[in-house]
């Protein structure tokens, strides 16, 4: 059980002990910092959870081999081009990076991870990455706006950083350990684990299996139950990286392990709603809840499949009760269940019960509806098994920016 659980006002990724970090502008993006680059003090223990996208970017083949090997120094990051689909010479762009950071920093080439987000199929301004990186190298900091300016150094269409710290203690640790982290993404964003990028750091000492177990079991729960409109890219990654500089320990499955799992699921939980919160065009932040289910794998499809329902998330954009969508999309999740057993809330207003209508305050509900974080609830009343996914509605801004992405 967490003892203590103690938010950082302003602190991210550096909090930890053992890590530096730097955001820097290179010329990427139209304005603004545009590279990051995140290293750790000594040999960093490492995990890590890649997209399922079978069109794959250059960053994802190459970390995922790193992360294999278990250890890591550093972490380069740059916004405004995906360098995905761009064959050979994306794949060789992308070690060129790697080896860069590790010449100026003396490390081996495969102690460096990378990760890109951006735009698809157009290839890396070389040029403008190596000046950025030997400038990242020069600034690298924990002191300041550190966390800040790295976190929007990995922005695309986000409109603000999100970054986070805290330090946790429990009763099974011998000392408290400190995570943070940042993460990017408002559109593209349906990771099976969008286009979202995320970074975690802790100062906790932990072997390589133990540290991917934790964070599957984080991913599954917190950025795997994001959705903005149900497309998954081709560069999403989840990296994490512990130090061991800090006086906390977790050598072997068993309570302290499990504490662990609960602090480092609350941080991803914390980053993961605020993709949500800042999806696309989005007005509120939607909170999907499907309890009573036979498992726990129908219950997060079904409100996976809810959160992902365009005329879902235009009612909610509309402010309007509409449950018959909420039905409409839950009995196309492929999931068995009886219709005539399900009650819906949204919000403390039950607008449906046992699969029928009801009365209902709907000029209340609707005026609920226009909050800026909103709860819907479906009981399928049929077992035990609860899943929660966290999504946006979808605005007239939705269309607006991804069709002007490109152009």
């Amino acid at each position: 059980m967490l003892l203590r659980w103690q938010q950082v006002e302003g602190a991210g990724i550096t909090y930890p002990e053992g890590f530096v970090a730097s955001g820097v502008r290179c010329g990427l993006k139209t304005q603004g910092e545009d590279l990051a680059l995140l290293v750790s003090e000594s040999a960093s223990t490492v995990a890590g959870v890649f997209t399922t996208n079978r069109v794959q970017a250059a960053c994802v083949q190459y970390s995922r081999r790193v992360v294999k090997n278990g250890s890591a120094r550093a972490i380069l990051v740059n916004a405004g081009n995906a360098n995905a689909c761009n064959g050979e010479q994306g794949d060789r762009d992308n070690r060129t990076l790697a080896e860069w950071v590790s010449r100026r920093l003396h490390l081996p080439p495969d102690a460096v991870m990378t990760a890109s987000t951006g735009i698809i199929g157009h290839l890396l301004p070389m040029e403008k990455l190596e000046a950025g990186i030997e400038d990242a190298v020069a600034a690298l900091d924990r002191e300041g706006d550190t966390d800040a300016l790295l976190a929007r150094a990995i922005m695309t269409t986000d409109t603000f950083p999100k970054y986070g710290a805290f330090e946790a203690d429990s009763d099974q640790w011998v000392a408290p350990i400190r995570f943070g982290g940042m993460c990017k993404g408002s559109g593209m964003i349906a990771p099976n684990m969008a286009t979202m990028l995320a970074f975690v750091t802790t100062d906790a000492r932990l072997p390589a299996a133990l540290l991917q177990e934790a964070m599957n079991r984080a991913v599954a729960v917190s950025f795997n139950s994001v959705t903005v409109d149900g497309d998954t890219s081709t560069n999403d990654m989840c990296l994490i990286m512990a130090s061991g500089m800090g006086e906390g320990e977790i050598s072997r499955p068993g309570t302290a392990f499990e504490d662990f799992v609960d602090a480092l699921t609350r941080l991803c939980v914390g980053l993961a709603k605020e993709v949500a919160r800042d999806g696309e065009g989005a007005t509120k932040l939607v909170e999907i809840v499907v309890r009573g289910a036979a498992t726990e794998a129908g219950a997060h499809r079904i409100a996976k499949t809810i959160a992902e329902s365009p005329l879902v998330k235009t009612a909610l954009f509309g402010n309007d009760p509409n449950w018959g969508r909420l039905l409409m999309a839950a009995g196309r999740a492929g999931v068995p269940f009886d219709p005539n057993t399900i009650d819906v809330r949204i919000g403390d207003h039950l607008v449906c019960s046992q699969g029928g209508s009801i009365e209902f305050d709907r000029d209340g509900a609707h005026d609920y509806l226009t909050g800026r974080e909103v709860q819907i609830v479906l009981d399928l009343n049929m077992g035990d098994e609860v899943a929660t996914v966290w999504t946006c509605d979808y605005s007239y801004d939705y269309i607006k920016i991804n069709a002007e992405y490109h152009t």
